[in-house]
């Protein structure tokens, strides 16, 4: 009999053999993921919007920041629930039949409310966590100005409180037979060879 997926929790894995239970090692992977995708809806229409992140371990939460209005915006004011999703491929898995490729990946399910920070230090702190995220080899007050107050009215900061989070993972033998990295074409210019 199949399972009624409607009446389990939001944060039920399918596949248990891939489950990943271990609060360190989501909190790991939500530390290092560079890109995340947010997950909306307004009305009955569901949205995606990929992000850059920071997760505050301290907190317990994650801080993303878009335009002051937009999509983004509409959505969690008429609704706070929202999903958020990262992850990273491995190699391609090839097998005798076709339905049996499969794939290594790692992934991290967060569920819980978004809202826009309305406190002044608590977004600069945010802000300055992104900043630290992904300039770790810039120091502010040296490299850069800090935010400052005034920036804050061009930016909406939000805050995804964590309810509930999973996390799945299907890794292989490195001598798994066949393996191999997907040959990404970059498409941005900037990345490509000449």
């Amino acid at each position: 009999m199949a399972k009624d997926y409607g009446k389990l929790p939001v944060n039920a894995v399918r596949r248990a053999d891939r489950e990943v239970t271990e609060e360190a090692w989501i909190k790991q992977f939500l530390h290092s993921a560079a890109v995340g995708a947010l997950a909306t809806v307004y009305d009955d229409q569901p949205f995606i919007n990929t992000n850059l992140f920071v997760y505050d371990e301290s907190a317990h939460c994650i801080y993303t920041h878009t335009a002051r209005v937009g999509r983004t915006q509409a959505n969690v004011a008429q609704h706070q629930k929202v999903c958020f999703s990262i992850m990273a491929m491995g190699r391609m898995l090839p097998a005798d039949e076709a339905l049996e490729f499969s794939v290594e990946y790692a992934g991290v399910m967060v569920f819980g409310t978004a809202s826009i920070v309305q406190d002044d230090v608590e977004a600069t702190h945010a802000l300055q966590l992104l900043l630290n995220k992904y300039a770790p080899h810039l120091k502010p007050g040296q490299d850069y100005r800090p935010p400052v107050k005034e920036e804050l009215k061009r930016t909406a900061v939000y805050r995804i409180n964590i309810e509930e989070w999973s996390g799945k993972k299907k890794e292989v033998d490195a001598d798994f037979p066949g393996a191999f990295w997907y040959n990404e074409q970059p498409i941005l210019k900037s990345l490509r060879q000449p």
